[in-house]
């Protein structure tokens, strides 16, 4: 670039930086600068020049201002609507970014961007920002649909996100016929006048043949389904039965009656339960897989867990972090047969507080492998059958119940958020077509389970944080105070309160969800309190974890399909084994941070892939049921419409556009939708009968509207 150049936009920059500037147009800036009208093209590439700089920025009426001298950079999420956001790392509130701002920005990407305008909580108004330049590409594939033209072909993307076709040359199709779901690898982003251009590598199979809808959406969040030939060889190598050398030096407990609780199709049993008592006193035994014995640190097997970082749970299909070979094999604690182990012994008072406990490597012999079903049948329906069948066991069904009480009332009083409300189960057919939506089971046996896994965390969280030792804790920090806000007026519209100060503590959700309990409503505003906190993440300093009221929490407890724990456990043993020396504890402190961001990264690539695969369904499941009426409530109001949810967990939407008795007006501080003539208001946690208009597969997402209740119907 010239020193001519340069000067000139020095000059104009210094020009705009004076005191006695005001923001102003191009026009006014060529003028008072006297700028003859041959030279206004090159004032136009000083001022483009500066802008993408960073130094200045254009409002939205063309009016040049000093732009934010400091970069930030983020993530950048493309809306199907035009605009954006940028994800900042560590900050809670994403940066809008307007559609004339995005800068050519691609779903994805790794961008620079200025802020242009602060956030104003009075207004409501969010920070705004323009981007200045591209780092990185985050999205390299793209998984769509393929549609054959006449010598080329494109491809609709099945992520909204992504705004336009992608171009594919011909040739480029990789024998892809109309219809087709493929995978393509981009080649080109595309610009103002040009598609996104790109190449077939993988075609999934044709949209209705069965299976194609999970598998396209586990390929869009690039989900690693087969297992390098590398990993597979190095599991069956290690994958051998539990052998005396294997078990030497660890503490024997295999004439410990114990069990594994789990649900009937679970493969992977990670833990076991023991429990006795003396005198006042439980005596309870949490025994873990011992993973790590089978895959060592830097491994194929371990760098594989880390690159996915958690098993996926789709709603027909398993995508497990370790070989099967390893989760249903020796590190699944199987019945009567010798398994090694990370055991947490803990001693518990009848108030349900630890008074002291040991971690230590052991060998177990699991007596029997029961179900959550075959438990709850023992303790709560008191089923003879059953009772005959296990009749051994039953005193330590009874004592865990009993603990499992204690343990509860314990985290109750300190303020701990139970959220019992029913996730949906899909039940698939042999074809995946989903037949019906039912709630999951939440009985006294998950329950036993669920407060046991709990304390055991608890307890191993709380050693490693006094023992200052370099540690993945599971973090869960107090919620945003604008979501809690809006938490507080919808249940309003149910005749509750909550207190909403500086800080809002876990208590006050607690009472929240104990007034709902057994109520119409209390499945829906168990979710939407759910929904207003933050997300839990791994981090490797303790902050504590909002939502069950804990100073100290990790997981520990379920090294076959999370990473953490098991990178956790090696710590715990390095520490038993007195190896925790000090170029070990540098090692941990400096891989524990990156491996904290990526686990939290790809466990919510994990959640968003199940919930869009149960979205799917859910979709599928209403196609079906076009024209029938349901009973909902609404659980959120927005200016282009009023989301209904049904009993079994379907979300639809009434957009504005069907409520044809009248024009709805947005009043956002009440979110409610008041009719302009009639009055008529639709608010937050109504009751309301719907009928379903039409689904959309692509964008999964159900259409209703609302039924006029004195509609009179043919019978």
């Amino acid at each position: 670039m010239s020193n001519t150049f340069e000067k000139r936009k020095k000059v104009i920059y210094d020009f705009i930086c004076d005191d006695f500037y005001v923001p102003m147009k191009f026009k006014e800036i060529a003028m008072i600068l006297q700028v003859p009208k041959e030279q206004r093209d090159e004032l136009r590439a000083v001022l483009e020049a500066l802008e993408q700089e960073g130094k200045i920025f254009v409002s939205k009426k063309g009016k040049y201002a000093k732009g934010q001298a400091k970069r930030l950079t983020g993530t950048f999420q493309s809306h199907q609507r035009g605009f954006g956001f940028v994800i900042r790392e560590g900050e809670d509130e994403d940066v809008f970014i307007s559609e004339d701002n995005i800068n050519g920005a691609f779903q994805g990407d790794e961008v620079e961007f200025v802020i242009t305008k602060e956030k104003d909580s009075q207004t409501g108004r969010r920070t705004e920002g323009k981007i200045v330049r591209i780092l990185s590409h985050g999205t390299t594939r793209v998984v769509g649909m393929y549609e054959k033209c006449k010598n080329f072909g494109f491809v609709r993307p099945d992520n909204q996100r992504l705004l336009s076709d992608i171009y594919i040359p011909a040739g480029k199709e990789k024998g892809a016929v109309s219809g087709h779901k493929v995978v393509v690898e981009l080649t080109s982003y595309g610009s103002e006048n040009m598609k996104p251009e790109g190449y077939v590598v993988e075609i999934i199979g044709h949209i209705n043949d069965p299976g194609t809808d999970i598998m396209s959406i586990v390929k869009s969040f690039d989900l690693p389904v087969e297992f390098p030939e590398k990993v597979m060889n190095q599991a069956e190598r290690v994958g051998k039965d539990v052998s005396d050398a294997d078990m030497a030096g660890r503490k024997d407990l295999r004439d410990w009656q114990m069990v594994t609780i789990d649900g009937e199709d679970a493969k992977d049993l990670d833990d076991a339960v023991s429990l006795t008592k003396k005198g006042d006193n439980y005596k309870l035994g949490v025994h873990i897989a011992d993973v790590t014995n089978y895959v060592q640190e830097r491994s194929a097997l371990d760098r594989e867990a880390l690159k996915r970082g958690t098993s996926v749970y789709l709603v027909n299909k398993v995508i497990p972090m370790l070989p099967q070979k390893l989760s249903n094999g020796v590190c699944s604690l199987n019945e009567g047969e010798n398994r090694l182990a990370l055991s947490c012994i803990m001693t518990v008072n009848p108030k349900g507080e630890v008074i002291d406990h040991e971690i230590a490597e052991t060998v177990i012999k699991v007596d029997r492998r029961m179900s959550y079903t075959s438990v709850a049948k023992i303790l709560e329906e008191h089923d003879e059958n059953e009772i005959a069948k296990y009749e051994e066991l039953v005193p330590m069904f009874e004592l865990m119940k009993e603990l499992s009480h204690i343990l509860r009332e314990h985290r109750k009083k300190r303020g701990s958020i139970d959220f019992d409300f029913p996730e949906s189960k899909m039940v698939l057919d042999e074809n995946g077509r989903p037949i019906d939506i039912k709630p999951y089971d939440r009985n006294v046996a998950t329950k036993i389970i669920e407060d046991f896994m709990l304390l055991a965390n608890e307890t191993v969280a709380e050693e490693y944080f006094w023992r200052e030792l370099p540690f993945l804790y599971r973090t869960h920090d107090t919620p945003d105070e604008d979501k809690m806000k809006r938490l507080s007026t919808f249940i309003n519209n149910f005749g509750y309160h909550i207190h909403v100060g500086n800080e809002v503590r876990p208590k006050e959700v607690q009472k929240l969800l104990g007034k709902v309990e057994g109520t119409p409503e209390e499945a829906l505003i168990s979710r939407l309190a759910l929904r207003s906190m933050k997300q839990a993440k791994y981090t490797p300093e303790n902050s504590g974890h909002f939502g069950l009221a804990a100073k100290y929490y990790t997981h520990f407890t379920s090294p076959i399909r999370r990473y953490p724990d098991l990178q956790i456990h090696r710590i715990i043993k390095e520490n038993i084994r007195g190896r925790m020396n000090d170029k070990r504890i540098e090692h941990y402190e400096k891989i524990l941070p990156e491996v904290a961001v990526q686990s939290s990264m790809l466990e919510r690539r994990a959640e968003e892939a199940e919930r869009e695969t149960v979205k799917l369904k859910k979709v599928e499941y209403m196609q079906e049921r076009i024209g029938e009426e349901f009973e909902g409530v609404i659980s959120g109001i927005t200016k282009w419409g009023a989301y209904v949810e049904l009993p079994n967990t379907i979300e639809g939407l009434v957009h504005v556009t069907n409520m044809r008795d009248d024009h709805y007006e947005y009043w956002e501080e009440q979110y409610e939708l008041i009719g302009e003539h009639t009055r008529n208001v639709y608010k937050l946690g109504q009751s309301v009968k719907v009928r379903v208009l039409d689904v959309d597969k692509l964008n999964r997402t159900i259409d209703f509207e609302f039924c006029d209740e004195d509609e009179e119907y043919d019978s």
